[in-house]
C-alpha cells in the first residue's frame, strides 16, 4: 500500500458510505436500520486492517499475491490493450495459456490454480474501477462480503424478531469481520455463503420471491464452488436436513408422521446426495475426500502452512488418508475448530483474538447445558440446521488443517451459524411460527 491508497481510498469509504445511506430504507426495518452503516464499517476496518497487518507483520501473504503478482498483470495488460485485458477476465487459469496474453499470463503466479486465479480475475475487475489500487480494491471485497451477511441477518431477524443480540453472531463477530472482508477467497465465500442462506429461508420459509432467490443463488453456488467447493458440499446435505425438518414440523397427527418419516427421509437424503454429488469437483469427490483431507492436513501443518503461517500447529492424531481415519478423528476435529486455540496456545494477537472468541464459545455452551436450554436447539429446525452444518464444517476444516493460522481463517464460514444458534437457544422464547 502505498500514495495512491491514501488518495483514492477516501474517495470509495465516502461513496460507499453514501451508497448505504441511500440503500438503507429499502433493506432495513425500524429494527435492524441501526445496526446498517455499523456493519458495513466495521468491515471496512477490517479490510484495511488486514493488508496493514498482511504487510507490516506477515510480510506478505495470499491477500497481496492476489494483488501485486497478480491483479496487476492484468490491470497492465489493459493500460497497453483493453482486449487483452478483457481476454484476460475471460480466461479461467488453467493451462495451455493463451499466446495473445502469455506476456502477461505468464507473469502471475497463481495462473494454472483455477480457484485463486479467480479471486485474482475479482480484484482485476475492481482494479478497473480503483486504478489498481489494494486498500479500494479490498473496499469492494467488504461490500460483497457484508452484502451477503446483511442478507442473512436480515432474514433470521423475521424468523426471530424479538431475540435481542442476534446482530451480533451474524455481523460482529472479530474474527470474522478481520478475516473475511478483504482480498481473500474467505472474503467472497463467506459473502456468497450469506447469500445462499437467504436464498434457502427465503425459499422454504418466509416463501416470498421465490424466482429472484433461486437465481441469485445459483449464482452464489457457482461462486463457491468456482473457489471452496468444500462448503458448498457441507452445506447441501444441511439444507435437504431443513427440507425434512419442516415438513415433519407441518405433520400433526402423531401416528401420519410415524409412517412418512422413513419415507421423507428417504426421499430427501437421496435428493441430497444427488445434489452433493452434482456439485462436487473431482478435487473433493467422494472418493478423494479422506485422501485429500490427509495431504491437506500435512501440507498445512508441515509444509507451506508452517512457512507462511507461523502460528502453531496442532496435533489431533493420524490422518492416513482413510475414511475410518477421519471418523475416528472426528470429535477431536469439531473440539478443535469450536473451542481451539485455549489461551494458554495463544502465541500472537491474532490468535489472542481468536482464542477469546473460543473462550466465549466454551462458557456460552457450557451455560446453555448447566440451565437446560441446550435441549431449546432441538426443538426448532433452523437451529437444527445450523448446529448441523456446524458441527460437519468444523469436523472438515479441523480435520484437514493442523494449524491454527490457517484453521482461524477457514472456520469462519460456520461461526455465525454455530454463534447464532447460541444465542437463540438463549432465550427462553419459543421458536418461530413461520411454519406452524
Amino acid at each position: 500500500m502505498g500514495v495512491k491508497d491514501l488518495i483514492i481510498t477516501p474517495v470509495y469509504l465516502g461513496l460507499f458510505t453514501l451508497l448505504a445511506y441511500f440503500l438503507r430504507p429499502y433493506v432495513t426495518s425500524k429494527a435492524t436500520r441501526k445496526y446498517f452503516l455499523p456493519a458495513l464499517w466495521v468491515r471496512f476496518i477490517g479490510a484495511i486492517a488486514l493488508g496493514l497487518i498482511y504487510q507490516f507483520y506477515y510480510d506478505g501473504g495470499d491477500t497481496f499475491n492476489y494483488f501485486t503478482h497478480g491483479s496487476r498483470w492484468i490491470w497492465e495488460a489493459f493500460l497497453e490493450n483493453p482486449l487483452k485485458g478483457i481476454q484476460l477476465l475471460a480466461d479461467n487459469g488453467s493451462y495451455p495459456r493463451t499466446p495473445e496474453t502469455f506476456e502477461y499470463s505468464s507473469r502471475i503466479w497463481y495462473y494454472g490454480d483455477v480457484k485463486s486465479f479467480t479471486i485474482v480475475r475479482i480484484v482485476a475487475l475492481f482494479d478497473l474501477f480503483t486504478l489498481h489500487t489494494y486498500s479500494a480494491s479490498a473496499l469492494f471485497f467488504a461490500v460483497f462480503s457484508f452484502s451477503g451477511q446483511w442478507a442473512m441477518y436480515v432474514v433470521i431477524h423475521k424468523l426471530y424478531p424479538n431475540r435481542k443480540y442476534l446482530h451480533i453472531p451474524l455481523l460482529f463477530i472479530p474474527s470474522v469481520i478481520f478475516w473475511g472482508s478483504g482480498i481473500l477467497k474467505d472474503t467472497i465465500t463467506l459473502g456468497a455463503l450469506g447469500w445462499l442462506t437467504w436464498v434457502v429461508l427465503n425459499v422454504l420459509i418466509i416463501k416470498k420471491r421465490r424466482g429472484l432467490s433461486i437465481f441469485i443463488g445459483l449464482l452464489a453456488a457457482m461462486l463457491i464452488i468456482q473457489i471452496k467447493s468444500y462448503i458448498l458440499l457441507s452445506f447441501l446435505p444441511m439444507v435437504f436436513l431443513l427440507i425434512f425438518l419442516l415438513n415433519m414440523s407441518r405433520i400433526k397427527n402423531r401416528a401420519m408422521k410415524i409412517v412418512l418419516m422413513p419415507f421423507l427421509l428417504l426421499i430427501v437424503s437421496g435428493l441430497g446426495m444427488l445434489a452433493t454429488v452434482y456439485a462436487s469437483t473431482d478435487e473433493y469427490n467422494i472418493d478423494n475426500i479422506a485422501q485429500r483431507a490427509a495431504v491437506t492436513s500435512y501440507d498445512i501443518r508441515y509444509g507451506w502452512g508452517a512457512r507462511t503461517q507461523g502460528d502453531g500447529g496442532y496435533d489431533i492424531g493420524v490422518l492416513d488418508g482413510s475414511w475410518q481415519s477421519m471418523v475416528k478423528l472426528a470429535p477431536q476435529a469439531i473440539v478443535v475448530s469450536l473451542f481451539r486455540p485455549f489461551l494458554w496456545e495463544v502465541k500472537n494477537p491474532l490468535m489472542l483474538l481468536s482464542a477469546l472468541e473460543s473462550a466465549i464459545v466454551l462458557l456460552v455452551c457450557l451455560r446453555l447445558l448447566i440451565s437446560g436450554k441446550l435441549n431449546q436447539i432441538f426443538k426448532d429446525p433452523f437451529l437444527i440446521f445450523c448446529i448441523a452444518f456446524s458441527l460437519l464444517f468444523a469436523f472438515a476444516v479441523g480435520v484437514s488443517t493442523g494449524n491454527f493460522g490457517t484453521l482461524m481463517r477457514y472456520k469462519i464460514p460456520m461461526i455465525p451459524f454455530f454463534f447464532t444458534s447460541l444465542i437463540v437457544a438463549m432465550s427462553n422464547k419459543k421458536a418461530f411460527k413461520t411454519w406452524k
